[in-house]
């Protein structure tokens, strides 16, 4: 494979510059590699600088990072149905035969840390090709392993263990079908031999060795036998394999061997056996899940060795993720119906007093974490990673033997709980860990709401809170013992939908202490427990309509007396050593400020504030849970700060219209939808007539330019939308109109734009006169119907159907029918028989729901076309849809669209690939057009009956010939509810 070399060293140039400290100088790195993307032989590029040894290893880093990327991306993928993807952008089919044809050579003199990132591309693109379209791959991977393995090769065999660990790692997770076991049938027809001889000789090469070698020289030789565990684990993910059952006890008796065998304590200490013990551990965890019956002749030895494992001391650096994944074991086994191996008294109290206490209690690396890195420190300790700690493994053990043995676990971990808090109260300086303790383990055996399966009680839950909960939150010594105070902070979040309201408020000043605690992790826990206080819910009933609805259990009336306290520390606390860009603080504060009615000078401040930290994140947006929580901020103190005083307006526009235009002058990508959705929050707030500055952003927003990047297309929708609501007669002027038709077009023509062109279509309706339209409406139909002829997917047709019904109620049904029949005659009642009626079912959403059936109510009572008499079949069937749709929406329940923010975290992003996020405190409640229409159901049986008077006899038969049964009793229902009369005779 060759790449010009003056090709590799501008390559390399690039990433050098992307890692710069300088702002400008990384932004334009990065610009360069982002125009290169599209280029030919891009990927080819990026692979041959990750394999080049004259250049920057730092740069080849970032290039196999890239590379790996774009195969994620941008690697071809089989369509099942032999059609494509409106929006593909796949490598060249050249492109991608060079790539099959040196990745693997390149991988196995590539640098241990660029290997990694090679495997997982050589993983993404086995995805879509192996085995079908990559047949040389696996063969090629077991002839080297042959040929390393005779050479007595071990650094060779580990790199093509490692690319077989990526390539059959798909097995792990994939989706039980015909296809998946085919393609593990060859893999294991083609591997599974030449596994377990790599396994067994490598084992024995490590037996004869182990009295005498040193770590250095045994360290590859452990990494060998992991490498064939975790390639273990991948092709029995799926179903027990004739070959592994086959061959069972060889396996077994080396991985019981690898449990049971101690090395020399350099070698132990280095942590290279520990980390294989692991990779065994989660075999007899996999084993134990889904093959027992095979297994269980091994159950009893297993158990026995990974429980003395578990007592062995040990300083392997590795013993940690080793007694995570044994307890994890052990667990499974205590869950099952071999629960008995832990049913006795001692062996329980043995697992408590050595196996679970043990790993409750802080380590010492548990602090360092804690001090050293607050983030990992929280990811680990309240969310639940995917780095499951040993604390939680230790109670996940104790959950499992109570599900079988409640009543003496629940002994055993009560008489823990207070002989661990009695040791705190005789020292309370050298024994807060046993409090911290204590707490833990309630927090993990109690039940908490909305969990499944029994909680088991170890302490009276009112009794620990008044006794051991309050008095650390109001003690003077506040800032003392951080990582306790932080497990007190913690179990307030895990109890509060149990705190009564009044209890939860009364402390909540204590609480507001913490959020300026010098601990990151104390002062994220506080705002955290805030935070998801404002968020809960309960169920209330709403006895007028009868039915229960969720309504918040904290309003503004309750926020208000400690809202500025709350801002005020959280401003200052996100000025603290590493928490500048603190998500969990800037959280808070978001919800504070959607909730909180604030005034004053306290919008001033913290608009500065926050508009202050934006200009900073702009330098180098690299926290996108943080900075969406930023924008969420920023909106909700415009949202309700300026609502409640419009003069405020001036001041917010004054802060933000800076930020917001260096956002587009410098093409910071990643900000771009949340610039358009604060411009077009402003807009909302504005008065006609528009500021200058807002018509020059108008005038960029018509700009075809501006809706080049998909992503900011709902956004720029929102903030179009905004400026229709304050100047729609504008449109008459510099030939707007026809420029939005055009954009409306293109957004038209892509279906990952497609809502958007219907909401654009939408918000033209709902703020323009029929005499703007009119001139345009031909251009519209055509468009929409062309779309139409191939793309009849149900979410376009419903979008349709919305669309339509909207120019009914805005403009009449007579301007829908003559408007649409003048593209071709008769095509209305095609477009009605075909898709309307078919789809009227199946609209979602409340708005959506009463606009389309008011709509439709309207054209069967109204509309001359569908009153004729030849088309009364036509007329009964569009009933029939009404009454099934207004039946469906009654069976789904009340609904709450009340926009409260709650949904504000779920939209946040996990990374930056440019993409629009929805800002919950921006949005604007959606005006109603059918606001003289309370009730749907009403207006239909009404319009009915009104219409069945002016034609007595006329509809009855229509409506028993075409009506469904059950949609017929429900209209004489709905009759009976609301009083009126429609052809009763014919009805019952």
């Amino acid at each position: 494979m060759e790449v010009a070399p003056e090709t590799l060293d501008t390559l390399s140039g690039w990433f050098a510059q992307s890692l710069s400290p300088d702002a400008a100088a990384r932004r334009a790195a990065e610009q360069s590699i982002e125009s290169a993307k599209c280029s030919p032989g891009f990927g080819l590029a990026l692979l041959g600088l990750a394999s080049s040894p004259r250049h920057d290893p730092q740069s080849r880093l970032a290039a196999s990072v890239q590379f790996k990327n774009l195969l994620r991306r941008r690697w071809p993928k089989p369509s099942p149905d032999g059609g494509g993807d409106d929006d593909a952008d796949h490598l060249p089919p050249s492109d991608c035969a060079i790539i099959k044809a040196n990745l693997l050579q390149l991988l196995l003199t590539a640098p241990p840390l660029i290997q990694a990132q090679l495997s997982e591309a050589l993983a993404a693109a086995a995805a879509s090709d192996f085995p079908a379209r990559w047949e040389s791959l696996l063969p090629s991977i077991v002839s080297s392993l042959g040929t390393a393995l005779s050479a007595g090769d071990i650094p060779a065999t580990n790199s093509l263990l490692a690319a077989a660990a990526s390539l059959f790692s798909r097995f792990r997770n994939a989706f039980d079908s015909n296809t998946i076991r085919l393609d593990l049938k060859y893999c294991l027809e083609n591997f599974a031999a030449a596994l377990l001889e790599v396994f067994l000789s490598t084992s024995r090469r490590l037996q004869a060795a182990a009295p005498t070698v040193t770590p250095p020289e045994s360290r590859p030789v452990f990494e060998c036998l992991r490498l064939c565990c975790e390639i273990f684990y991948s092709l029995n993910s799926i179903d027990l394999p004739e070959f592994f059952e086959d061959h069972m006890r060889e396996w077994m008796t080396e991985f019981r061997a690898f449990l049971t065998t101690s090395y020399p304590p350099a070698i132990e200490a280095d942590g290279a056996p520990d980390a294989l013990r692991a990779a065994v551990c989660d075999n007899l965890q996999l084993y134990m899940e889904k093959y027992e019956e095979e297994f269980r002749g091994y159950l009893k030895e297993f158990v026995e060795a990974v429980w003395g494992l578990l007592m062995a001391p040990s300083v392997s650096p590795s013993r940690g993720q080793l007694a995570v994944t044994a307890i994890r074991f052990l667990t499974t086994v205590a869950e099952s119906v071999h629960h008995a191996l832990f049913g006795s008294p001692d062996a329980m109290k043995q697992i408590c007093d050595s196996v679970v206490i043990p790993n409750l209690r802080l380590r010492d690396d548990d602090e360092e974490l804690f001090e050293g890195n607050w983030v990992e420190y929280v990811r680990r300790d309240a969310e639940g990673s995917d780095a499951d700690t040993l604390r939680r493994a230790a109670c996940r053990l104790l959950r499992g033997l109570a599900a079988n043995y409640r009543e003496q676990v629940a002994a055993l971990v009560s008489a823990q709980v207070q002989q661990m808090l009695a040791a705190y109260a005789a020292d309370r300086t050298n024994n807060w860990k046993e409090k911290d303790a204590a707490i833990y383990l309630v927090i993990s055996l109690m039940q908490k709401p909305g969990a499944t399966g029994g909680g088991t009680p170890v302490v009276d839950m009112e009794s620990f809170f008044t006794s051991v909960i309050v008095p650390e939150l109001q003690a003077p010594d506040w800032e003392s013992e951080p990582m306790l105070k932080a497990t007190v902070l913690r179990f307030l979040k895990e109890f509060k939908d149990q705190i009564p309201k009044a209890t939860a408020l009364a402390l909540l000043p204590s609480v507001i202490r913490f959020l300026i605690h010098e601990s990151n992790v104390v002062h994220s826990y506080a705002a955290t427990f805030i935070e998801n206080l404002l968020i809960i819910k309960d169920m209330v009933p709403v006895p007028s309509a009868n039915v229960i609805t969720r309504a918040p259990r904290y309003v503004a009336a309750d926020i208000n007396p400690y809202a500025q306290p709350i801002v005020q520390n959280l401003s200052k606390a996100l000025s603290f050593p590493e928490s500048y860009e603190n998500p969990y603080l800037m959280k808070c504060l978001m919800r504070v400020l959607g909730i909180a009615n604030i005034a004053g000078q306290i919008v001033h401040e913290i608009t500065a504030r926050l508009v202050g930290i934006l200009m900073e994140v702009c330098n180098n947006p690299k926290n996108p849970d943080f900075n969406h929580y930023l924008f969420e901020a920023l909106a909700a103190v415009i949202g309700r700060a300026g609502e409640q005083d419009p003069a405020l307006l001036p001041v917010f526009e004054a802060s933000l219209f800076p930020v917001l235009q260096r956002i587009l002058v410098e093409d910071i990508s990643e900000f771009w939808p949340y610039a358009f959705q604060i411009f077009a929050q402003l807009v909302n707030l504005s008065r006609p007539p528009l500021s200058q500055n807002y018509m020059q952003l108008f005038g960029v927003l018509l700009s075809n330019a501006t809706w080049d990047r998909p992503p900011c297309v709902p956004a720029l929708v929102r903030l179009l939308r905004a400026f229709l609501r304050k100047i729609p007669n504008e449109l008459n002027q510099e030939g707007r109109l026809p420029n939005i038709l055009v954009i409306f077009r293109s957004l038209l023509s892509r279906s990952s734009t497609e809502d958007s062109a219907f909401y654009m279509l939408n918000t033209l309706v709902e703020n323009v006169s029929f005499d703007i339209m009119n001139p345009h409406i031909n251009e519209i139909w055509s468009a929409l119907f062309t779309r139409l002829q191939t793309r009849q997917a149900v979410k376009f047709v419903n979008s349709l159907v919305v669309f339509m019904s909207l120019v009914v109620v805005k403009y009449g049904p007579g301007v829908l029918v003559s408007s649409v029949d003048a593209i071709q005659p008769n095509i209305f009642m095609t477009i009605l028989q075909r898709f309307w009626i078919p789809n009227l079912k199946f609209i979602k959403g409340t708005v959506e729901v009463k606009l389309t059936s008011v709509a439709s109510t309207k054209l069967i009572c109204e509309s001359a076309l569908l009153l004729d008499g030849a088309a009364a079949q036509t007329w009964g069937k569009l009933l029939d849809s009404i009454v099934a749709l207004l039946s469906r929406t009654d069976q789904d329940g009340a609904q709450q669209d009340q926009n409260d923010g709650a949904d504000a975290d779920s939209q946040r992003t996990s990374g930056y690939s440019v993409s629009f996020v929805r800002l919950q405190y921006a949005g604007k409640s959606e005006d109603d057009l059918l606001k003289e229409v309370n009730d749907p159901k009403q207006f239909l049986v009404t319009s009915l009956a009104t219409l069945s008077a002016q034609s007595p006899g006329r509809f009855g038969p229509i409506i028993e010939q075409n009506v469904d049964p059950a949609n017929k009793g429900a209209l004489i229902q709905l009759c009976a509810a609301y009083n009126t009369n429609i052809e009763p005779m014919a009805l019952l």
